[in-house]
């Protein structure tokens, strides 16, 4: 058996949580876990996954824009009674 060192680091109390339960719930531990992304970087020489920017970076203003022009598109539509959105629902589910 090789060496063994010891590796720390700190990150997010939440984050880590929540990692570690999605690793549980596939029958490992977080270390497991950890080992299997390292030997896979050395097996791939790099990153075991894609790590690439977005071609068109969004900001806050791009989304308001957006959400803007959604609300503009629908400021001309009328209201619906509960009874006509059950109804829409119904025939959408029936068809």
């Amino acid at each position: 058996m090789s060496e063994q060192v010891l590796v720390q680091f700190r990150m997010d109390k939440e984050l880590k949580q929540e990692v570690s339960e999605i690793y549980e719930e596939l029958g490992m531990d977080l270390p497991t876990a950890l080992r299997m992304f390292m030997k896979k970087s050395k097996q791939v020489r790099g990153l075991p996954f894609d790590a690439v920017l977005p071609v068109n970076r969004s900001d806050r203003s791009d989304f308001m824009s957006a959400f803007d022009a959604l609300r503009n598109e629908a400021k001309d539509i009328e209201d619906m009674s509960l009874d006509e959105i059950n109804a829409e629902i119904k025939a959408s589910r029936d068809t």
